[in-house]
């Protein structure tokens, strides 16, 4: 396989992750970040801010000009946050070549409009064809090296397989999909869904609670992703029931951390970002708007707001008009 150069744009802990991933898989390697001391940082094989006590093996080529970062490069993974995504295609644009995929890797919608992430890119950069990787995978694992299994998806079938094909290695295994609207919906939902999980755990109201929440947010994303098209067996996979079965379950996940700190009544300005939070908001819209059963997420967002406490929300959930669990 001939060489490929891979630009990464976003130097966090997914960032870096997925750089260190692509240069583990043969690629050449550029990262764009714009902070000076994160880049000096992963030039040394470290990324203290993000990834602490994780060292790793040199040969990112790091760097905050985005044009340096995208001179030549024959794929785009955009790491940036879901609600950053437009503002920085748009300074990336006159630096990307046409037909250069690019291949998402933040999860979320954007707040303002309610439009996925792959629709912004398809705006913003017309001439360029759009990918997804999303699946179960925490950025130290794959920062460290160890088995992940995640989905490149693209409308074009080719297309997702050679990108997979292309990301693949030792200890990064990728599928390939062409249900981009689905595993987009997974990705961006399982966020709000962990936020309810750990607010349930930071409650202590005990793992049946967690057990039946995190069920019952599955079937509210099957609900969803229907409505905007998605196939079943998308959700019932890696992107879909694999993401929330992992970021629902540990507090590596920010947004379950999130909620812990949210059951618990801590203190939630300055925590890490939680890309839920967003995503809630304008779930719990989209939702109404389309006439769509979505408590969950109706709950998430109201307790964000301080509309409701944990257990208000919980009892409303509980005292429910009952029905058929298929239902």
């Amino acid at each position: 396989m001939s060489t490929y150069k891979v630009t990464v744009l976003g130097g966090g802990a997914w960032g870096t992750a997925l750089a260190l991933a692509m240069l583990r898989a043969g690629h050449a390697v550029s990262l764009w970040a714009r902070d000076a001391d994160s880049v000096a940082a992963i030039a040394k094989g470290q990324n203290p801010r993000y990834l602490p006590n994780i060292s790793f093996e040199t040969g990112i080529v790091a760097t905050t000009d985005l044009g340096t970062a995208l001179a030549g490069a024959d794929c785009v993974l955009v790491v940036t946050p879901a609600q950053a995504l437009r503002s920085v295609l748009s300074e990336a644009k006159p630096h990307v070549a046409v037909h250069v995929p690019l291949v998402l890797c933040a999860k979320g919608i954007e707040r303002d409009t309610g439009r996925l992430l792959s629709d912004i890119a398809a705006e913003t950069l017309p001439q360029n064809p759009v990918a997804a990787l999303s699946g179960p995978s925490f950025a130290t694992d794959v920062s460290r090296g160890l088995p992940t299994a995640v989905v490149v998806a693209a409308e074009d079938e080719a297309r997702a397989s050679a990108l997979a094909l292309r990301f693949s290695a030792a200890n990064l295994r990728c599928y390939s999909s062409d249900d981009l609207i689905g595993v987009e919906i997974g990705g961006a939902l399982k966020n709000v869904f962990a936020i309810a999980a750990g607010a349930v755990t930071g409650a202590g109201l005990g793992a049946s609670a967690q057990a039946a929440l995190v069920t019952r947010g599955f079937v509210e994303l099957r609900r969803i992703g229907a409505a905007f098209g998605a196939r079943p067996e998308t959700l019932m996979g890696l992107s879909g029931l694999g993401d929330l079965m992992l970021t629902c379950s540990s507090v590596q996940s920010r947004n379950f951390a999130y909620g812990v700190a949210l059951g618990k009544g801590e203190e939630l300005s300055g925590r890490p970002l939680a890309e839920g939070v967003a995503t809630a908001y304008i779930a719990a819209r989209i939702a109404r708007e389309r006439g769509l059963d979505a408590p969950i997420i109706e709950a998430v967002a109201a307790l964000l707001d301080n509309a409701i406490t944990i257990n208000e929300a919980v009892a409303g959930l509980m005292t429910r008009p009952l029905r058929a669990e298929a239902d």
